[in-house]
């Protein structure tokens, strides 16, 4: 096996050894390089989903319909932007336009599935097909630019770029896919033979790059995000940890009463849910820091949305101090309090500051304050939609 470094950084891939004879692997690792958008990640992402799928022949059409339902958990479900806003607050980013438009056209959720939103672009094929369009300009032949010995070509017209692509295959390097003279959206791409063999054989290792590669360009445009690796796909819910935390509240509910946050009514015993305050598809985590005993009633119509600042802040502090106050007082309390570090106290400050015995209700609450405020914001800037409950 053959070490190829495909960046710069400490990532590298194993290709084995007869492809460097036969194929231009540099080439390869240049399709990549300095995007200019984010949708030539997810150009190649699709190209390679699509090959694992024994596709030989396809078109832009389909090649853009799978980066769409690929961007779509990102944009949708954890708000992520895929390049940075115009000035004017407007998305520059062509395929998040496209995911967006497709949101309000089809009015699915943002955890639709895959067959869903397939079924909803051709649904909208029509309404959608401008913004299709425009994704098709430049990627496509850009993204082969590492193979091509004049890369002035690139400014050309369309059907220039085409014949110089196929002649650059046949007389050159073979490339990883030839044009066809399809128009638009119905263009052909025709994958070669020996490129589709040397994808398969390294297919999870080039999918891994790809997604490295993705995740720093996000992570750059969305410096606020926490968790950002976890946001490409729609994550698996039922992984969630929340058992112990549910016991934990389920004792200081025997001993003390705690109203819901929303409605402020008593909370009753097991007729609740655990729910977080700062949605969990933001912050990807289940600290406990931030859950909160909620009305069981309430729990889907809050969703992934932010409640308000004021007064719900105020009221789920009072909440979190009255767990506080039991954890160093009560000895069943501070042993179901225990039982959650493996899961639900990983941040340093709630170990170190927030739940540190000796704090005054004062001092709790700008413990908690200092730390969640922020978060929040950095949520609301990012485009979590307000509950108005």
């Amino acid at each position: 096996m053959a070490e190829y470094p495909f960046t710069k950084t400490d990532l590298t891939l194993s290709i084995e050894g007869k492809y460097f004879n036969t194929l231009d692997v540099e080439g390869f690792s240049q399709m990549l390089k300095a995007p200019s958008y984010c949708y030539k990640f997810y150009w190649l992402e699709a190209i390679i989903q699509l090959i694992s799928e024994g596709i030989t022949e396809t078109t832009f059409n389909e090649v853009i319909d799978e980066m769409i339902c690929n961007a779509w958990y990102s944009v949708r479900e954890y708000h992520i932007h895929l390049s940075g806003l115009q000035w004017d607050g407007n998305v520059r980013d062509g395929l998040e336009r496209a995911v967006i438009q497709l949101a309000e056209l089809s009015k699915l959720p943002a955890n639709a599935s895959k067959v869903e939103i397939k079924n909803a672009i051709k649904g909208y094929d029509k309404e959608l097909s401008k913004t299709k369009k425009q994704l098709t300009n430049m990627v496509p032949y850009r993204a082969l630019s590492g193979f091509l010995p004049d890369k002035s070509i690139l400014d050309a017209s369309i059907r220039r770029k085409i014949a110089y692509i196929e002649y650059v295959n046949k007389d050159i390097v073979l490339l990883p896919y030839t044009l066809g003279e399809g128009s638009q959206l119905k263009r052909q791409i025709y994958f070669q033979k020996d490129w589709i063999e040397m994808i398969c054989d390294n297919m999870v290792a080039i999918l891994g790059w790809i997604q490295y590669e993705k995740v720093k360009w996000l992570q750059n445009i969305n410096p606020e995000v926490p968790g950002l690796i976890y946001k490409l796909a729609l994550a698996d819910v039922k992984g969630r940890k929340l058992d112990h935390v549910k016991k934990l509240w389920e004792g200081v509910l025997n001993l003390r009463e705690v109203r819901d946050v929303f409605t402020e009514q008593p909370i009753i015993s097991r007729k609740y849910d655990i729910d977080h305050f700062i949605p969990w598809s933001f912050v990807m985590n289940d600290e406990l820091w931030n859950l909160m005993p909620m009305d069981s009633s309430l729990n889907s119509s809050k969703s992934n949305r932010l409640p308000k600042w004021d007064p719900f802040f105020a009221r789920f502090a009072e909440n979190q101090y009255i767990l506080y106050g039991l954890v160093h007082t009560n000895e069943q309390i501070r042993k179901r309090f225990s039982d959650c570090y493996k899961d639900n106290l990983h941040s340093i400050w709630a170990g170190q500051e927030l739940y540190r015995s000796g704090n005054t209700k004062e001092e709790f609450f700008k413990i908690l304050q200092k730390n969640m405020q922020p978060v929040y914001d950095s949520a609301r800037r990012q485009g979590y939609e307000m509950w108005n409950n």
